[in-house]
């Protein structure tokens, strides 16, 4: 599976493409939300793994405008924080992510994760 992750945050970057490589996942990243569209034209992921506290334009108006977009309204994203309190879970779904993980992220359990946001076609949870 190809997944984009957005997250500016460099080892946090490099821990979860280590897992999702190592579990046979095609891995991107971009650190900001303005090189996400460049990314998913360059080569179009299955699913985004979305940092909610990004520089310039935040998760949530990212989201927005991809759910908004009839050529990416489809791929699923699972947004990520520290910030709970900044991006609640409502807020992630209400803007159009699929699923929403509280950081740090379990890496025990994150490909089997993914696998299954796509598999079920990003209903949301």
């Amino acid at each position: 599976m190809k997944i984009l992750i957005v997250e500016d945050q460099p080892a946090e970057f490099k821990l979860a493409r280590h897992v999702l490589s190592a579990s046979g996942h095609t891995v991107s990243g971009v650190d900001a939300a303005e090189h996400v569209f460049a990314a998913i034209k360059a080569d179009r992921p299955q699913i985004i793994l979305l940092d909610m506290s990004l520089p310039g334009m935040d998760g949530l108006t990212l989201v927005r405008t991809l759910k908004a977009d009839p050529a990416t309204r489809d791929i699923p994203v699972v947004a990520t924080t520290s910030f709970p309190e900044t991006f609640s879970k409502s807020d992630a779904l209400q803007a159009g992510c699929d699923a929403y993980l509280l950081k740090p992220v379990s890496t025990r359990t994150l490909p089997e994760d993914l696998d299954q946001i796509v598999a079920r076609g990003g209903a949301r949870q």
